[in-house]
């Protein structure tokens, strides 16, 4: 069989999930020879401005700054499957592109990080804390007004260690699946300093996608679809599949201050959402409902009309 080529970013956590990938396949077809291609984003380069001003700055139309490099080269042929932190891929894809399946989703709570034991309510008042997520800073000050906002920037140990080291930074916040996958206990004390106190998903919304990897390939591909419909999470991919249309109602990306959780129980899936306007601090608009699992898209379009 001709070898399977998946595209991947560079960061640590780029990379396990890369591993995760490369198991899940192995064990589906374990004659198959998968080849990993390493390729850095634009996302990862540009450390230097806020996250949420990368495309603004590189000139980026309508493409994920974490995914385009890897697109490219789908298209260009270097690469067969495109394995993504599904929070970072854009709702709308070019049309010579799909999303066809994800891996078992890992928990999606955010995780706040601290120099303070106790969680979002053992930060003392006016403290600091470092994120780059729009969202998470807009239900961050929505649930305590009290608080001062700094962007950060950087892997996960790259921002465990300014946190560490730095005096004017009380807090941060990350991904609890990010965190899992990479090995970290999140029982208490981190060390050198720092508790993680993970966040209720239904009090504190996660993105749409947050905890999934997921697989994009070459529209027409079906070799590459086939493998990646033998190693995809069906619950899972039911749930991405309500919480990215729920944002493409809204016209929304992956830095619009948005925050969307799901969960199907049985044959129900169950929806909440979040939304904050963008130019105005006002306080959001929310919502939740439930409706059949294997009707993800029409259980999105009723939490999307709930709101209006």
């Amino acid at each position: 069989m001709k070898p399977l080529v998946i595209g991947t970013r560079g960061s640590a956590l780029a990379l396990v999930q890369a591993e995760m990938t490369e198991a899940a396949l192995a064990q589906a077809f374990p004659d198959l020879e998968v080849v990993r291609n390493v390729i850095t984003s634009t996302g990862d380069r540009r450390t230097d401005v806020p996250l949420s001003q990368v495309a603004k700055v590189e000139g980026i139309i309508d493409k994920g700054v974490f995914i385009k490099e890897l697109e490219i080269a789908l298209e260009a042929g270097e690469v067969d499957i495109a394995v993504h932190s599904l929070k970072d891929v854009p709702t709308v894809l070019e049309d010579q592109f799909e999303m066809v399946g994800v891996l078992e989703r890992a928990p999606v709570s955010d995780v706040l990080i601290s120099c303070h034991p106790g969680g979002l309510d053992g930060l003392p008042q006016g403290a600091t804390v470092a994120t780059s997520s729009v969202r998470r800073q807009r239900q961050l000050k929505w649930l305590r007004p009290d608080l001062n906002m700094v962007d950060i920037r950087g892997n996960v140990q790259t921002r465990l260690s300014k946190l560490a080291e730095n005096d004017d930074i009380d807090a941060t916040m990350l991904a609890e699946a990010g965190l899992v996958r990479l090995g970290f206990d999140l029982t208490g004390d981190l060390g050198h300093g720092l508790f993680a106190t993970p966040l209720a998903p239904d009090t504190f919304l996660p993105a749409a996608g947050q905890g999934a990897v997921g697989f994009e390939i070459r529209t027409g591909d079906e070799t590459a679809k086939a493998y990646v419909q033998a190693i995809t999470h069906e619950l899972t991919m039911l749930q991405v599949r309500a919480e990215r249309e729920f944002l493409r109602l809204l016209d929304a990306g992956c830095h619009t201050p948005v925050g969307v959780e799901s969960r199907i129980d049985g044959e129900t899936l169950h929806m909440m959402a979040c939304v904050f306007d963008e130019e105005n601090d006002v306080a959001p608009e929310e919502s939740s409902l439930s409706g059949l699992a294997n009707e993800p898209e029409a259980v999105a379009l009723k939490l999307y009309q709930s709101l209006k």
